[in-house]
């Protein structure tokens, strides 16, 4: 520290007073009749006083100056707090008196003595004691020091050594101890200056050393504020970094650092409540208002869907720690930390609610391009769905901020179109009911999306896949836990008619092919003609739909073994029926071109994207498919 500091931290208000010689103690004549038994105590007191005041003088000799009288000798530190108390009743009895006013110009000399030691006293043991003293150690153990604390206070005339502190159980550790003495020093010391009317002195000295350690501590852990222009200049991975910082340094900064300096404050100044508050109010303020207007500056920087996540995880930062914010900073004069807080919560969570709005709207408004090639999984639906998806793991986060606020900007459908039960017994949770609709609004622009398809099977099969593709992202994530079993079984219950309205549009004219009744009697012209239609429209099918695509697994095998169980049998009937009319015909390998039992085979390619075809089917009218059937 520069000298220039140092002057400041022992600089006394102007007081008038002469110089105290250590050799020159003085000495009272010996009492008279007309001195009262008070009076001999209260001169007793100061030449007691002056004893111990001149020894320890600050500015005497040399050797005494660089000594610390708390290090050297705690009993005689004790015996000093004990002489200043005399000291100042002596000082309050001759001031009430009509004593001579020499009696009291040499009290208040040796009480400026005795101020002097102690504010020196006060510095050494609050800049010899930092490792003790770490706001983080502190709050690790403020338990046990209270313990200890509490057991030194209760004995004002306590005087032990270094190792006969109380313990609070046996497991105190020598680090404990010596915060223990330490804290108790100082709090000695302080007590003792402020009942003396020092108290300023004390309380300098103090905010200065302790606000250094709290901002050195805050620049430790990495924080660093910043300007909306500076993060708006950002890099992604920059920002992210700073957030990482940010979080991380804020979990420690209350739980240890602000919690370590509170106790602190009210350990030190146990005695006077209004200079505790100052002291945490002068040391924590602009650094707690700087680390919660960090988040503040966040939320008003530009949006965009991916920020949504680093938002709620300031957010729950604060939420997590907000009752420690309410009752480390519960004084008046630092609730403009609290409100900084507060604020930025809420402006977290209006700005997650403007981003869900945002992606909700770019949802509705996304182009309908061409269509997804072969009816698979439409860009739209694996983006949307994994965004979701990586919402619902902030379901929690997102119930506090969406509360039970209705939902905005929404359609005229009834909210039985959510497909999830919502009753006045029974309501969903908010967060439930907002996904429900972000995944209704996706599924009703993939109906949209769906009209551009020229063939009608193509269409339906594409709204098969995707709605199946929806399901299965929510019953494999924590959609399944927010939108319920019910609304799986709904939408489970779509996609099989979807796939059954495919099948039933893409397979009719191979069916059609083929008699209703395969027993009745055919000419061997009509059986041929049967044939030929068969291969022709089977042909057409396999065609385009080996260039079509499911893309999951067991839904695309579903289908294939659905339309086996209804073509296989039917065909093999005819097949073996009507074979043997045509036992005379020539190119007849040409004429029996599918077989019933390599059908299998050629349905197994179905399904791959493997070939590119055209479509030969035209589109008819249908209902939307997005909505639930009244």
């Amino acid at each position: 520290m520069s000298r220039k500091m140092m002057g400041s931290l022992f600089s006394f208000s102007k007081r008038t007073s002469s110089s105290l010689s250590m050799a020159s103690v003085p000495r009272f004549p010996p009492p008279t009749p007309l001195h009262t038994f008070s009076e001999s105590m209260m001169e007793e007191n100061i030449e007691n006083a002056a004893s111990i005041i001149t020894k320890w003088d600050p500015t005497g000799s040399t050797y005494v100056k660089f000594l610390s009288l708390f290090q050297e000798n705690r009993k005689e530190a004790k015996e000093f707090i004990k002489c200043v108390k005399d000291l100042r009743r002596a000082m309050h009895f001759l001031l009430s008196g009509s004593s001579g006013s020499g009696k009291l110009v040499l009290a208040q000399n040796l009480m400026q003595t005795a101020m002097k030691r102690l504010e020196k006293e006060f510095y050494q043991i609050l800049s010899a004691n930092r490792q003790y003293l770490d706001p983080e150690s502190v709050s690790s153990r403020s338990s046990r020091m209270s313990v200890s604390l509490s057991s030194i206070s209760d004995d004002d005339n306590d005087v032990r050594s270094d190792n006969e502190v109380p313990k609070a159980g046996d497991s105190i550790t020598d680090v404990e101890r010596l915060s223990v003495i330490a804290v108790s020093d100082l709090r000695l010391i302080a007590d003792s200056m402020i009942s003396s009317g020092y108290g300023g002195e004390a309380v300098k000295i103090y905010k200065i050393i302790r606000k250094s350690i709290v901002d050195e501590g805050l620049y430790r852990l990495g924080f660093e504020s910043c300007t909306s222009s500076q993060i708006n200049k950002m890099s992604s991975d920059v920002l992210d970094h700073k957030l990482k910082n940010w979080m991380n340094a804020t979990k420690i900064a209350v739980k240890t650092l602000f919690h370590g300096e509170r106790f602190l404050c009210d350990q030190v100044f146990s005695t006077t409540e209004t200079i505790r508050e100052s002291c945490f109010r002068d040391i924590t303020k602009e650094g707690a208002i700087n680390l919660f207007k960090f988040p503040e500056l966040i939320a008003k920087s530009k949006r965009s869907p991916d920020k949504i996540f680093r938002l709620m995880d300031l957010y729950e930062t604060i939420s997590d720690l907000w009752l420690e914010i309410e009752l480390i900073f519960s004084y008046d004069s630092v609730s403009i930390v609290r409100l900084e807080a507060l604020s930025s919560l809420h402006k977290l969570g209006d700005s997650v609610l403007m981003i869900l709005s945002d992606f909700e709207s770019s949802v509705q408004k996304d182009p309908l391009k061409p269509p997804t090639m072969g009816g698979g999984i439409h860009p739209l639906t694996n983006s949307v769905m994994t965004y979701i998806s990586y919402l619902a793991n902030y379901s929690g986060v997102l119930t506090n901020i969406i509360g039970d606020s209705p939902l905005q900007g929404q359609s005229p459908f009834p909210e039985s179109y959510l497909d999830i039960p919502n009753t006045d017994e029974s309501p969903m949770p908010a967060v439930s009911l907002r996904l429900a609709w972000i995944i209704l609004v996706l599924l009703c622009k993939l109906d949209g999306k769906a009209e551009l398809y020229n063939d009608t099977a193509l269409s339906y099969l594409f709204i098969a896949n995707n709605f199946h593709f929806v399901v299965e992202v929510v019953r494999t994530t924590n959609l399944k836990f927010l939108l319920g079993e019910e609304w799986i079984s709904k939408h489970e219950r779509k996609v099989k008619q979807y796939v059954a309205t495919y099948e039933s549009l893409a397979w009719t004219k191979v069916f059609s092919c083929l008699p209703e009744k395969s027993a009745e009697e055919m000419s061997p012209e009509m059986v041929k003609g049967c044939f030929m239609q068969f291969n022709a429209a089977f042909e057409e099918v396999y065609r385009k739909q080996t260039s079509w695509v499911v893309a999951d697994g067991k839904l695309r095998d579903e289908i294939k073994v659905s339309i086996a169980k209804k073509l296989v049998p039917v065909f093999r009937e005819f097949y073996d029926t009507h074979l043997v009319q045509l036992s005379g015909e020539k190119n007849l390998e040409v004429l029996l071109r599918f077989a019933p039992d390599n059908l299998g085979n050629y349905l197994s390619d179905l399904f791959h994207g493997t070939s590119i075809s055209g479509s030969s089917s035209s589109s008819s009218s249908r209902a939307s498919r997005c909505l639930p059937s009244i």
